[in-house]
């Protein structure tokens, strides 16, 4: 019964269990780094529990069926466009303490557009919850790498 389960993934209970609470999972992730402000959380934390609801799928469905609905090009993307994102919005607010950066930025007004309570944990989110899944992928990878060579020998 365990290979059989370990073969073709978890149960039928699992299964429903996983598609019926990921949804929860993902709004409670963005519901926390939005929410960092006024409250114990923010941006990282979020971040944490999306890439673990990624993880609850992967552990569910299997390695196949989670990396079909997220490829690593999507990862990488998110982690970089949120990269990107946030080192803008700190540049901006940097160049705005100074009077030269305030003069060149004073039309545009870039730092109160994105430096705001919703943009900034967004980012945030990005960049942990893709990095930290990414990782857990990398570390399923080398596991199966590395049974392989051994297998092997």
């Amino acid at each position: 019964m365990a290979d059989i389960a370990r073969e073709h993934g978890m149960t039928v209970i699992v299964k429903t269990v996983t598609r019926l609470t990921l949804a929860f999972i993902l709004l409670y992730g963005i519901y926390i780094a939005l929410n960092g402000h006024i409250s114990p959380g923010g941006g990282f934390v979020g971040g944490v529990i999306v890439a673990l609801s990624f993880v609850h799928v992967m552990l569910a469905f299997g390695k196949e069926a989670a990396l079909k609905r997220l490829h690593s090009k999507g990862l990488r993307l998110a982690v970089n466009i949120g990269a990107l994102m946030f080192l803008y919005i700190v540049m901006m607010r940097f160049a705005w303490k100074f009077p030269a950066g305030r003069f060149i930025i004073e039309k545009m007004r870039p730092h109160e557009i994105f430096a705001n309570e919703i943009i900034l944990p967004l980012c945030e989110l990005a960049i942990v919850g893709a990095g930290l899944f990414t990782v857990f992928i990398a570390l399923v990878l080398l596991c199966k790498y590395e049974e392989k060579i051994e297998k092997e020998k």
